[in-house]
């Protein structure tokens, strides 16, 4: 916190102002994930591992939502039978696993029924009302369906989250 004098004396004592600092909203996700193999034609699914927001911001109003995002896959030698289109990608976050502080959390696929293709941006989660400071935690699953006409070989994708 910063402090710097304020107006006039008032009665004998010293005016204060404090200008509180503004805190972080952060993401932190999971290292790399080995999401297995799988043949043309079938999917293959599994948990990414934790995804945490921490929100430091401490003031009024510190809602937050957190977003999903994915590239296509590709394996090395170009060409559409190498690449898997993040249209194929699927995401659902789950429910919490672990929050803090005060404030409603709400996932943005709570079952795997909701799961949402990744060709487009989704919310993963978000916090929609409470003041103070928070954490949430989730650990999303990813579905990946891998097309008939796939060629064999290690394909490599990007998901990414953020928080706004």
């Amino acid at each position: 916190m910063a402090v710097s004098p304020g107006a006039a004396p008032v009665a004998g004592h010293d005016v204060v102002r404090i200008a509180r600092q503004p805190g972080t909203l952060s993401i932190t996700v999971p290292a790399a994930v080995n999401l297995g193999a799988a043949f043309p034609g079938s999917s293959i699914s599994r948990t990414l591992g934790e995804v945490r927001v921490s929100d430091r911001r401490g003031g009024q109003n510190s809602v937050w939502t957190a977003t999903v995002t994915a590239i296509d896959f590709t394996t090395p030698g170009g060409g559409a039978q190498r690449q898997i289109s993040r249209n194929q990608v699927s995401y659902w976050s789950g429910q919490t696993t672990g929050t803090s502080g005060p404030g409603t959390r709400v996932p943005g696929q709570a079952t795997s029924a909701q799961a949402q293709s990744l060709g487009v941006a989704r919310t993963a989660f978000a916090k929609s009302t409470g003041n103070g400071n928070n954490t949430t935690a989730w650990q999303p699953t990813l579905i990946l369906a891998v097309p008939a006409t796939a060629v064999g070989g290690t394909y490599t994708g990007t998901i990414t989250h953020s928080v706004a």
